[in-house]
This record gives C-alpha cells, sequence and structure tokens, in this order.
C-alpha cells in the first residue's frame, strides 16, 4: 500500500518562511536572528563566505536542525517541530554538499527511490525518473550504477532526486559545484524550468557567482551568521558593504560579462 501525503500538509503556492533564527554551535555563533522568505515561482540565491552559515540556515528550514530561537514557516503554519521526512512530504526538498545517493543502485533507480518515498507508485516515479534524467542530461547514464558517476554528474542527481518529490520548494547546497564550465547554461535552464514551468521556489547556494547573477530573482546575502543585504541581483552587485565583506572587488561580474572567479 502506498503511503499518501496528508492533504493538510501539502498545499498549493505561498511562501517559505524562517523567522528571527538563531543557532550557536559550543558557544559559536552560526546564525544570528536571520529571517529569510522563499516564494513560490523564484529562485532565490544565499550567498556568503564559508561559514556565513548558509548550509546551518539550510539544515533549520528542512528539518536537519532545530534553531535555538526562532521558527519556520510553511503558508503561515509553524513546521519548526517538524521532522525532514515530513517536510518532504509537505513539499519542502533539498540536496546535500556531499552525495547521498545510492551507490549500488543504478543512476534511474535512485531517481525512483525519491519519488516512492513521498508515496508515488511504481509507475509513477518511474515516469518523473524518465522526465527529470532527460531534463538533467542524465538519461545516456540511467542505467548505470551511481557509483560511477563523476563529481558533476553525481551534483546533477542529487537534483534530480530532489525533484523527484515534485517540492514546491527545493533547496539546492551547491549543486554546480564540479560542474564542467560548458554545462553551466543548461543547469541555468534547469532551474528557470524548476521555477517557471512548477511554479516552485528554488533556493540556490553556490559559489559561482555567474550562475547566481544570472538566474536568482533575489540574492540574500549571510556574513558571519547574520543577514547582511538582500535584494536583486542588481541591487547585490551595487552593495559596497557585500563587495567589502564577501565578494571582493572583482568577484562579483558585472551584467554581461564572465564570472572573475573563474
Amino acid at each position: 500500500m502506498q503511503a499518501t501525503t496528508p492533504a493538510s500538509d501539502r498545499r498549493p503556492g505561498g511562501n517559505l518562511r524562517a523567522t528571527a533564527v538563531s543557532r550557536a554551535f559550543e558557544g559559536v555563533r552560526a546564525l544570528e536572528d536571520v529571517t529569510v522568505e522563499l516564494r513560490s515561482g523564484e529562485v532565490l540565491g544565499l550567498i556568503g563566505p564559508n561559514g556565513a552559515g548558509k548550509t546551518t540556515l539550510v539544515n533549520v528550514v528542512t528539518g536537519f536542525d532545530v534553531p535555538d530561537s526562532g521558527s519556520v514557516e510553511l503558508e503561515g503554519r509553524d513546521i519548526t517541530a517538524w521532522r525532514p521526512h515530513r517536510r518532504g512530504r509537505a513539499g519542502i526538498a533539498r540536496t546535500f554538499q556531499g552525495s547521498r545517493s545510492f551507490g549500488g543502485l543504478s543512476v534511474r533507480e535512485n531517481v525512483q527511490v525519491a519519488g516512492l518515498g513521498v508515496g508515488a507508485s511504481p509507475r509513477e516515479a518511474r515516469r518523473r525518473a524518465s522526465r527529470l534524467l532527460d531534463l538533467l542530461g542524465l538519461a545516456s547514464a540511467a542505467e548505470a550504477p551511481a557509483a560511477v558517476l563523476s563529481h558533476g554528474q553525481e551534483r546533477k542527481l542529487e537534483v534530480a532526486r530532489a525533484l523527484a518529490i515534485e517540492p514546491r520548494f527545493v533547496l539546492l547546497d551547491e549543486p554546480a559545484a564540479g560542474l564542467p564550465e560548458a554545462e553551466i547554461p543548461q543547469f541555468a535552464e534547469v532551474l528557470r524550468t524548476v521555477r517557471d514551468e512548477r511554479g516552485a521556489g528554488v533556493m540556490l547556494i553556490d559559489h559561482n557567482m555567474a550562475l547566481v547573477m544570472e538566474v536568482c530573482d533575489r540574492i540574500h546575502v549571510l556574513d558571519r551568521g547574520r543577514t547582511l543585504a538582500e535584494g536583486t541581483p542588481r541591487d547585490v552587485r551595487g552593495n559596497l558593504d557585500v563587495t567589502a565583506a564577501y565578494l571582493g572587488e572583482s568577484a562579483i561580474p558585472e551584467e554581461g560579462q564572465p564570472d572573475a572567479d573563474r
């Protein structure tokens, strides 16, 4: 018998919001009074230097960590106490910096398992897998063991697994790391497809500033666990505090220019 998603947990549209979230580890502040909102139908960039608190924030929003204070809300409903699996069934998905695929299963089976985990029938899970492998350029590797994938292919597989639950909100932690330069434009199109055709909200954490500036509708900047800035890519590109604290004078490409770090 296939499990089903409670109708009260999965509602269309809206937003996913962390409000006044703080988190410390052994006295070291990781997040302090951070508020961030991810809206349906947008790509929100979350950027900042290493140690800024980006992954900690994703962990809190997706239920893999609990804040010391503050709350997480889905459609105005407090979900701070929900476990990760329940959040997944309500339409919140994520990727991790490291691969969590099953090396002994095929690429296709890895994606199917994710769909089955949220109640899709075997037939539907296979349909989703085929569509996503095509979207992400992994169709030719569909029957290969996940263990033989390159690092860039592993990152794509992680994204496919997250999208297999057909999320309303998906949080991607460095999904473009390891992708060949030539594949970045295609990956940007994947993010636009998820936003425009599926209406999902996408949170993108990545150090590829050209990708972030090109595809994001808004950008939220963290520095040492605090919000430093938030706005459109143009706003962030012109923010002197962001430049001084994180990006360096040449780290954000000018509009229409390639990433200076690449």
